[in-house]
């Protein structure tokens, strides 16, 4: 689209400028909130994976008790499933953010005096892993949107910074330097009429 060189476009493009230059600064300070949140969460993220690997390594101790017990193993898959987990969403800096609040369990029924004394032991365990599991899930949602929000608001401060802003200065420096040489030349002509009028 042609710029229109005249006052009416100068002041519009020079009240764009101010507007733009009034929103960089917010758009920017929330960028780099953005950026800081990401930054948190990622270390949760990579807190609750330490967790995990932990509590599977404490597992893994329990493998050769697992493997001697034919009676327990039978029955093993079925002791603790996850009967319901309650995630909410956040509004942190314009963006929704899942939080996972509780996580139910049930545990089937057993016969405390024919199953192993581990088996207590494995249950909490299993249920432990399972939370942190969901906890898991969460966190890498949670850096996924947040990474997706941090990078489109660093495209808009971009486009500001590196588009908006300088096309408004550009265009206002063109329809100035037109509008001062019309300037001139009114001027010209104005003398030049007058000294043939006065001839």
């Amino acid at each position: 689209m042609a710029l229109a060189l005249n006052k009416t476009t100068l002041k519009q493009q020079r009240d764009q400028l101010k507007m733009f230059r009034r929103f960089l600064p917010s758009l920017d300070l929330k960028r780099q909130q953005l950026l800081a949140a990401l930054k948190q969460a990622r270390g949760e993220l990579a807190e609750v994976e330490q967790q995990v690997e932990q509590l599977e390594q404490r597992l893994e101790d329990l493998y050769p008790l697992l493997g001697s017990s034919t009676a327990a193993t039978r029955n093993l898959a079925s002791l603790v499933q996850v009967r319901g987990v309650r995630v909410e969403e956040e509004n942190m800096l314009g963006t929704r953010l899942p939080v996972a609040r509780e996580v139910d369990f049930d545990v089937a029924d057993y016969s405390r005096l024919v199953t192993p004394f581990w088996v207590d032991l494995l249950i909490d365990v299993l249920k432990q892993l399972a939370e942190l599991r969901i906890h898991l899930q969460v966190r890498q949602e949670r850096v996924v949107r947040l990474d997706y929000a941090a990078r489109r608001l660093t495209q808009r401060v971009n486009l500001f910074e590196k588009v908006l802003i300088p096309q408004a200065v550009k265009n206002i420096r063109k329809i100035v330097i037109f509008l001062s040489d019309q300037e001139r030349a009114a001027v010209v002509r104005s003398k030049l009429a007058k000294k043939k009028h006065a001839d």
